[in-house]
């Protein structure tokens, strides 16, 4: 069964304590602990695929005026309180094998080496109209 495990960050955390503020040896411990979480997946065969997303300022929303061409407008709203930062796709036995990793990925190391517990989001890929997995 397909899951997608989805990166929350928090809004507040990104704009005071972005990656790219932390102390080197910090990010480096984040980036080898990716590296080494997408290793065993994938040498599982419980990786489908991984992707971390540019910050939140890059982000727009789209919609479709009446005639079909594109309205764009800066997104996320000023009121959220997280963004998406990242998405994995994961092919696993079971629901509580997706928790798992997700866990795993929730507590990856942040400044100072302590564990970040940041919110994932897990949700099933649906195969068609009606159907999950």
């Amino acid at each position: 069964m397909k899951y997608i495990l989805m990166m929350q960050f928090p809004l507040k955390s990104w704009r005071t304590d972005a990656m790219g503020l932390w102390p080197a040896e910090d990010q480096k411990a984040q980036m080898a602990f990716l590296r080494r979480w997408s290793k065993e997946l994938t040498e599982s065969g419980e990786l489908v695929g991984s992707q971390g997303l540019a910050g939140w300022e890059t982000a727009r929303i789209v919609t479709a005026r009446p005639d079909g061409t594109p309205a764009v407008t800066d997104g996320p709203f000023p009121e959220a309180k997280e963004f998406l930062a990242g998405y994995s796709i994961i092919d696993v036995e079971s629901e509580a094998r997706a928790f798992a990793i997700a866990a795993q990925l929730s507590a990856g190391p942040g400044p100072g080496g302590k564990p970040l517990n940041i919110p994932i989001e897990v949700r099933p890929v649906m195969h068609g109209p009606g159907d999950v997995g």
